[in-house]
């Protein structure tokens, strides 16, 4: 069958940087799940985008649909067939509703039962007729945010100005919003001017001579290029932010990569202020000396060619001037304020107000840090670092640097507390606490600062899930969910054993104590646990273990994550031993006859009737006195598994549910002891065997 290509091309006004990558993506995604609907074979799909275009090209289109032979399956014999062999309804109806007639009827058994059945003969239809049906694909795309324009009734990302659909060299007909399909597009919006594309595999070509480089991967690429060879012309390092990377090349269309300079006062700055208003503010790469020092240049990305690049250089160089000297003097102001006069300031700045002000939680994370060094035994030195580093932490928040650039808040706290002449473990706390900001970022490196993040992040938690505001869907406005795995993160490699519960319950007494709380303890709690349990979950999987060996060790307690986790991957590694199924089997069945128990009481040796029992009572008490001296979890697996063999011969040898309650019950009592040590390591009933 002959093939053909087929190129749509959405011109709009400028796009947001942000969203241009997802809404090509969504684009090519959507266009090919309706090829597959509706049955058009197709090669290769590649996306475009620009700020100014959204693309698809489909090659090796089908020039038609593939033919379809099927069977319909219809009603039952007995109901398409009356006590005389006469076609009933239900027959006569099927049959009309797929093209045939009761003479096309044969019968094919199903599970013992005799069903109905035809063939059916479905001619593909030309694709070019079912091409216009992307209108509905193009309206449907879905964008963060939207907008309407004239008297037009669509919501789409911006305005479209132009409709590219090209099926081989014929223009597929509709329209949307107005505009109608063509074979035309706009080149570089200064450098380009409209153009016809006489056939898909001309798109590129086409725009390339209109400065427009379309394919965004190769725009990104040359822009890469381009800064490595400013690095080799002027020895320079240009570190690439890939996330910045990512934006300007959504913000160009033709990229032309030049830098500019500026004052070598302005190094006196912290170079997180430097870096951040050139990345944040102005989207220009920072340079940097081979031996990593901050230099007095910037590269940009210009939407051009290399026409006039010195004036263009000069034009960015003032605007940055600007931009500098305004966090030269916001740097200059917050060095007069001092840190007290910082910390009244909180007193009137409300974090939430159902929560209080940050002056409120703030004391309240000091009172929590200062429990949590008490339990995890901290030296007297840190201890009250700790108490310093809790009782600062936020102060930098009212800093003007901070309220400019939002995004230094812990950098700069770090900076001016050091200036101000703070303990440099106090001033490297501030900054850790907020770590990890990201999925990306590493975790606390000091006990202080890992300390208080623990308690920053847990307060917040918990005082949220106190008001009603817990994570649903996408939506999670406090970033709860991150925060919560930086705790186990920080908890995993700190290797601290203070259990997840205590940390919980500390913060929900504050809360409490603030009277925050909007529900009853219990409820709150219970959301925590199944809250941070799913991101122990996810933490686990990530660290490849399997499903429901997570659920076994998180069908009790939380306690020590370190352990915790310990003990999922030892099952992890353990799975694979030939005795695995066995040993799991033989615990599992202790667990399953302890839910019996209705009352736990002492085990009473002289009701034990055989051998078995007493056996695995003293294997029992053997391994209770020993799991005080276990090391590590593995020992302690080896040590559950050691009980084997005592618990086989006691269920092969003893009735658990003897006629007499005092036996069933003393039975049932060892049973339960039993299995509190089994759960200790893991619900080993959640475990898959096979």
């Amino acid at each position: 069958m002959f093939k053909k290509d087929l190129l749509l091309e959405i011109g709009l006004e400028e796009m947001p940087a942000r969203f241009v990558t997802n809404s090509m993506n969504q684009l090519s995604d959507k266009i090919q799940a309706w090829m597959v609907e509706k049955k058009i074979d197709f090669d290769h799909v590649t996306a475009f985008s620009t700020p100014r275009r959204l693309a698809v090209m489909v090659e090796g289109i089908s020039e038609a649909q593939e033919d379809v032979h099927e069977e319909a399956k219809g009603p039952a014999k007995k109901i398409a067939q009356d006590e005389n062999g006469e076609w009933t309804k239900a027959a006569i109806g099927f049959c009309r509703g797929q093209g045939a007639t009761v003479e096309d009827i044969f019968y094919k058994e199903i599970n013992g039962v005799e069903y109905v059945h035809v063939k059916k003969f479905i001619q593909g239809q030309q694709t070019i007729s079912l091409l216009p049906e992307l209108q509905h694909v193009i309206t449907s795309l879905s964008f963060p945010k939207n907008m309407r324009w004239a008297d037009e009734e669509l919501k789409y990302i911006r305005p479209i100005k132009w409709i590219i659909a090209l099926f081989g060299s014929e223009i597929v007909p509709f329209s949307i919003a107005g505009v109608q399909t063509s074979n035309w597009t706009m080149g570089h919006r200064f450098l380009g001017e409209r153009t016809e594309i006489t056939s898909p595999d001309a798109y590129e070509k086409t725009l390339m001579s209109q400065y427009v480089l379309v394919n965004s991967d190769e725009r990104k690429e040359g822009i890469r290029n381009q800064l490595k060879q400013l690095e080799e012309e002027h020895d320079w390092v240009i570190p690439v932010d890939e996330d910045l990377l990512e934006e300007v090349n959504n913000l160009v269309e033709y990229p032309t990569a030049l830098f500019g300079k500026f004052e070598e006062e302005f190094l006196q700055i912290p170079q997180e202020v430097l870096i951040t208003s050139m990345k944040e503010h102005q989207r220009y790469f920072p340079v940097k000396s081979k031996d990593g020092e901050l230099l007095p240049f910037f590269v940009t990305v210009r939407n051009g060619g290399h026409e006039h690049l010195e004036n263009v250089a000069k034009g960015n160089e003032k605007v940055l001037r600007a931009r500098l000297s305004d966090a030269a003097f916001f740097y200059n102001e917050d060095q007069k304020t001092a840190i007290s006069d910082s910390l009244k300031k909180l007193e009137s700045i409300v974090y939430h107000e159902e929560i209080g002000t940050l002056s409120q939680k703030t004391a309240r994370v000091r009172k929590l840090t200062n429990k949590l060094s008490g339990l995890l035994t901290f030296n007297e030195n840190e201890t009250v670092q700790a108490d310093r580093a809790a009782e600062i932490a936020k102060f930098d928040l009212v800093t003007h640097m901070v309220y400019e650039f939002p995004e230094l808040q812990g950098f700069m706290g770090e900076k001016y507390a050091l200036q101000k002449g703070e303990d440099p473990a106090v001033a490297q706390a501030i900054n850790e606490h907020y770590m990890p900001r990201n999925a990306e970022d590493s975790t606390p490196e000091s006990n202080v600062g890992a300390l208080l993040s623990i308690a920053e992040k847990i307060d917040t938690i918990a005082a949220c899930f106190a008001i009603g505001i817990i994570p649903s869907g996408s939506q999670d406005p406090y970033a709860l969910r991150r925060q919560a795995t930086g705790i186990v993160q920080i908890l995993l490699n700190k290797q601290w054993v203070l259990p997840l519960e205590t940390i919980i319950d500390l913060a929900l007494e504050l809360v409490q104590e603030d009277n925050i709380a909007k529900k009853a303890l219990e409820e709150i709690q219970k959301d925590l646990f199944a809250f941070f349990k799913l991101r122990i979950k996810h933490i686990m999987q990530e660290r490849g273990v399997r499903y429901d060996l997570i659920d076994a060790v998180l069908g009790n307690e939380l306690g020590s994550m370190p352990s915790l986790v310990k003990r999922a991957e030892v099952l992890e590694n353990e799975k694979q031993n030939p005795d695995f199924k066995e040993n799991m089997e033989a615990l599992g069945r202790v667990l399953n006859i302890s839910s019996k128990a209705v009352h736990v009481g002492e085990v009473e040796e002289n009701l034990f009737e055989n051998n078995y029992e007493k056996e695995l009572y003293n294997k029992y008490e053997e391994v209770r006195n020993q799991l005080q001296n276990i090391a590590d979890e593995k020992s302690l697996y080896d040590l559950l598994v050691s009980l084997k063999p005592a618990i086989d011969g006691y269920f092969e040898h003893t009735m658990v549910m003897a006629e007499q309650e005092n036996i069933r019950s003393n039975r049932l009592s060892q049973m339960a002891k039993l299995a509190e040590i089994i759960r200790q390591f893991a619900n080993v009933n959640e475990i898959l065997v096979k």
